[in-house]
Formats: structure tokens, sequence, C-alpha cells
């Protein structure tokens, strides 16, 4: 069965909305390449639009209900947004659920070294990269120092016009001989991924080198004397942002590619950017949640979560009791507090875990099945399942729940497909679908076909943005 492409259908209104979408879209990915920087934007937005905070709300003791909007967030990283149906909640919700998190280079704990001559940053690589593909890349550095009087610094080097960027360095193809004779996953080790940041050293003066010898500065000069390329370094972190080498145990700083998501293509088609797995469906969830009506019978959730790269595990992943904790809270205030209407609610409620589809890439067509694959340009892609090998680690949506969805993506006029990750035994994958699916809420996998999936800079088609934002919103209002 193959699915139309969905450009062929489109006005000039369509193609009016559908631009002005991707290039917010394109603003949202260039200028949000953290999940701190997803979560305080979306927040901004959300509260622009008429988005409550839940904690205010909680100690206020103010009662919600139907048409009121609330949010509320774990440690900036994880965020839910909630707008009350005139339904009960015991009754059900209909959620969207997408992570915020990408794919990096985090720095570890004590990263600054020198080595001859140059200064580094060690890291430890995040969620699955392929180490290769991250040297010679342009690289910007973001994140935030915590230090210890409580002020938090945040970082943000390598994106704006006029700053430095930083890099991994590769070996030289005249060297690389026996380099070239390892296999993909040994080209570079994951340990080699250390980031290149200077190279000048700091100058000692007499005045310093007497200070030096008599006393007073006299360690932190002698430091610098060792290795003046890395007291340069720390100089220059002290005077911009007045910190010391101390900070980075308590800091969280990402190194991502430097520079603007942009279109692809001499049609315009599609945007190659940055973190677009999973943002795009995150950014595509958050516009339609935002712009759900007033009126909605069942109460509609949209939920972006950190740590989905690495298993949805911490206090900010999905595995986390966050979204259950959040949702206890507004039922008290919605005045249907209680154990027994908390399971009945979830256990009710429909979801779309919104998270991207690998795309058919002809060039790589022996590990795809075409008539079970997702092709660009053709839509919202539905997995009913994902997982590896025999569906291991995968929620199994039901037949019933998958033709429902049909029935409201076929009555908004959506453009939709369904794939499967690859073909049997080619691979696999998964997303937080089975971790909602355990309250026995109905959930299937949705989201957009993405080129590169994990490499540095992905590729997604503008016509698939706007059918997920489209379909995300049709699921929210009639799911």
């Amino acid at each position: 069965m193959e699915h139309e492409v969905a450009w062929k259908k489109y006005d000039e209104v369509d193609l009016e909305a559908l631009e002005g979408l991707a290039s917010n879209y394109i603003d949202f990915i260039s200028e949000n390449k953290t999940e701190r920087r997803c979560a305080a934007t979306a927040i901004r937005m959300a509260e622009k639009a008429g988005y409550v905070s839940l904690a205010d709300a909680v100690r206020e003791g103010r009662a919600l209900s139907a048409g009121d909007k609330v949010w509320a967030h774990s440690h900036g990283k994880a965020l839910i947004l909630v707008q009350l149906g005139s339904n009960p909640l015991s009754e059900g919700m209909n959620i969207l659920g997408a992570h915020i998190d990408s794919p990096r280079l985090d720095l570890k704990q004590n990263p600054l070294y020198e080595s001859n001559g140059f200064a580094l940053l060690d890291t430890h690589y995040y969620g699955g990269i392929k180490n290769y593909q991250w040297v010679t890349l342009p690289l910007a550095m973001h994140g935030v120092i915590a230090k210890k009087d409580g002020t938090v610094v945040d970082i943000n080097v390598g994106d704006d016009e006029g700053d430095p960027v930083f890099c991994v360095s590769d070996l030289l193809i005249h060297l690389a001989s026996q380099q070239m004779d390892k296999k993909g996953n040994k080209i570079v080790e994951g340990e080699d991924l250390d980031i290149l940041i200077g190279n000048r050293p700091l100058s000692i003066d007499g005045e310093d080198a007497e200070r030096e010898a008599t006393g007073g500065e006299g360690a932190k000069n002698k430091d610098a004397a060792k290795e003046p390329v890395k007291a340069f370094a720390l100089k220059l972190l002290a005077d911009k942002y007045g910190i010391e080498e101390a900070d980075f145990l308590s800091a969280e700083i990402e190194m991502v590619p430097a520079g603007r998501a942009r279109e692809l293509g001499f049609d315009r088609s599609m945007v190659i950017g940055y973190g677009q797995d999973d943002r795009v469906c995150a950014y595509t969830s958050l516009i339609a949640q935002l712009e759900v009506p007033a009126d909605l019978a069942k109460t509609a959730v949209t939920v972006l979560v950190d740590k989905e790269e690495i298993g949805s595990v911490g206090a900010t992943g999905m595995a986390s009791n966050f979204f259950e904790n959040t949702i206890a809270e507004i039922m008290e205030l919605a005045g249907e507090g209680g154990m027994l209407p908390l399971r009945r609610a979830l256990s009710a409620s429909s979801m779309l875990s919104s998270d991207v589809s690998a795309g058919f890439d002809p060039a790589y067509a022996s590990v795809f099945e075409p008539k079970n694959a997702a092709f660009l340009g053709r839509g919202l892609v539905f997995n009913k399942y994902t997982g590896a090998r025999g569906k291991s680690g995968s929620n199994d949506a039901s037949a019933e729940y998958v033709a429902r969805v049909r029935r409201v993506m076929d009555d908004a006029g959506v453009s939709f497909q369904t794939a499967e990750l690859g073909k049997v035994d080619a691979g696999g994958g998964g997303t937080i679908a089975y971790l909602p699916a355990k309250y026995g809420m109905d959930v299937i996998d949705s989201g957009v076909a993405v080129l590169s999936m994990h490499a540095p800079w992905e590729v997604t088609s503008k016509a698939d943005i706007y059918e997920a934002y489209k379909g995300y919103l049709a699921f929210l209002k009639n799911a």
C-alpha cells in the first residue's frame, strides 16, 4: 500500500502555513540545542498562551476547572502542559509525549587539561553516536555551571555571530593507513573525542615571576608556568563568567554542532539541523498543545521529557514519577483527588508517543523493507511497534487503537503512513511508548521520518513537519 506524497494536495493557503511553521521550527531548533533551553523556551511560549505554573496553583490551593491551563517542570529539563477539558479527568486524557534530549558530547567533571601546547576538554558522549562523525566539526558549548554560592552561570559559546567555535581534531589522511583499516566503531575511540579549545599560553611578566618566588600568588603562577595554555583558557573563563576550574565539578556542559538549521535542497523542501530527533516532534506537539480550542471535552496533555536517548532514566526521564505525580496534583485541584481516580484516569487515556522514525534512504536501501518503510514527504509516520529482533523492548499498539487513530487522521485530512524501523533483524530502536503503556492506556508511536538519524546534522521534510502538527492537533481535539 503506497501513500501519496503530501505535497500534491497543498493549495496556496496550505503552503503558506507550511512555510510559516517550518520557519518557526528552524528558529526553535537553532536556538534551543539542549533540553534545558527547550524546556525554558516552551514554558515562555506556554505562559504567553495563558498557561500558569502548577506549583503556584498548588501553593495557593487554587481550584482547577475546564479551560484552565497549567504547566509543571522537573529540574528544568522535563515539562508537562495540561489544558483541562469538560469531561472528568478520570474518564481519560489525550496525551502527546516527546523527548527533548539529543545525542551529543558532554564534558566530564574534570575536563580541562593541557597537552603539547594545546588546551583540551575531555568528554563522554551521550546517546548513540558514530564517533567518527564528530571530528573536525565546528562545535558550540551550551549548558550551565552551578557555583558553591548558589549562582548558576549560563554558558553559550559558538552559536552567536562572532563567537569562536571548538572541534575534535582528526588524523590527516597521509598518516591514516592503520586508522583506515579499523572497524567503523574503532576509527575514533570514545576517549579520543576531546575538544580543542586553545593554543595560546598565558604570559607571566617579571612582577608575576617575583611573586612566584616570594609566595602570595606563587602557587597559581607556578601552575601557569607549567601549563600556560590551560592557564590562559582559565583566565578567559574567569574574566567572562567568573568561574574557576573547580566549578566544572558542578557543571552540565554539552558540546553540540555549531550553526543554525537550514533549508535543504534547491526546492527548499527539507530542513537540515541538529537535534531533530526528537525536537521535530517536541516542537510540533508543543504548537498543537498551545492551539487546542478552549471548549475541549477530554483534557489535552503534552509531555516533553529528558533522557530518552539513554533509556528514559533519572528524575527527568519518562521512567520517573514526574508524569504521574503531576497528574495527581492536577486531579487533586480539580476535585478528583485519590489513588483510584488517578489510576482510572491513566488507564482510560490515549497517547501518541511522538518520536521520529527512520526515513527510507536510497543510498542505504538494503536495510529497509520498502512496503513497511517511512518516506520523506508522505506525512506523519505511525509505528505500531518498534523494538529490535522479535519486537524486544517494544510497545505494540492494539488493532482497535490503530483503527481509532486512523479515523481521527482521516477525518482531519492528515497525510500519514505506517512503518517499521528497518528490516527485521537489521537493527532496531525504542521510544518512551512502553513506559506510559504500563498504566494500561492506549499508546502508539508516531512521528516524523528522518534521514541520518543521530548524526550531527539530520534531515526532515517540511511536509512531514506540517502533517505532524496537523495530526497532533487533531488527536488532542478528537481522539
